[in-house]
């Protein structure tokens, strides 16, 4: 009985661990613009922001991605949205410099992008797991800006609150998200 019960509290912990590095405002609303961030491996949040736009939400979808070997990562991302049935229309694509290489420098450059742009309101798209960090730095470098955050499902892939140490893949986002929060956290 003691090692059932240990084995049940330990996955609580397990799950409860995943779960602090997700924010999720209570669904989406309203906003000026959706914005989708980079570094989307399977597409699912630059079809969560599509959703989201074709729902109503937010007039249009900016994605945005740094450089790669050819053109942007940005490009491929509306792309892979069209062959799934979404309009070019909803979309505005922002190429990054080459050193927004991190959430913090590319709520920096998209948030003077935005300021620019008269937006005041954003749906902020982003695998679950890297919610919590995204929304605090995009807060803090964009303290005008009414920032909700709408985490972009990992459906059936690595991350789930409820299984994430039962794969490899899994377990290095959490250890590498935690990490990346910790450094947050103490302002790094």
């Amino acid at each position: 009985m003691a090692i059932l019960g240990a084995r049940v509290f330990s996955t609580q912990i397990l799950v409860m661990s995943a779960r602090l590095l997700i924010e999720n405002d209570g669904g989406p609303r309203k906003a000026d613009a959706i914005v989708v961030l980079g570094g989307d491996t399977y597409g699912d949040r630059t079809l969560k922001g599509a959703e989201l736009a074709k729902a109503g939400y937010a007039p249009f979808v900016i994605v945005s991605g740094p450089p790669r070997l050819i053109g942007y990562e940005s490009t491929d991302e509306i792309q892979f949205a069209e062959q799934h049935g979404y309009a070019a229309s909803l979309f505005r694509e922002v190429h990054l410099p080459g050193n927004a290489e991190s959430t913090r420098t590319e709520g920096q450059f998209l948030g003077e992008y935005l300021e620019g742009q008269g937006v005041k309101s954003i749906l902020l798209v982003t695998s679950n797991y890297h919610t919590r960090r995204a929304a605090k730095l995009w807060r803090k470098e964009n303290p005008k800006l009414a920032v909700t955050v709408v985490p972009s499902a990992d459906p059936g892939r690595y991350f789930r609150a409820e299984s994430w140490w039962k794969t490899r893949q899994g377990q290095k986002m959490f250890v590498n998200e935690w990490l990346k929060t910790i450094a947050v956290m103490f302002g790094v």
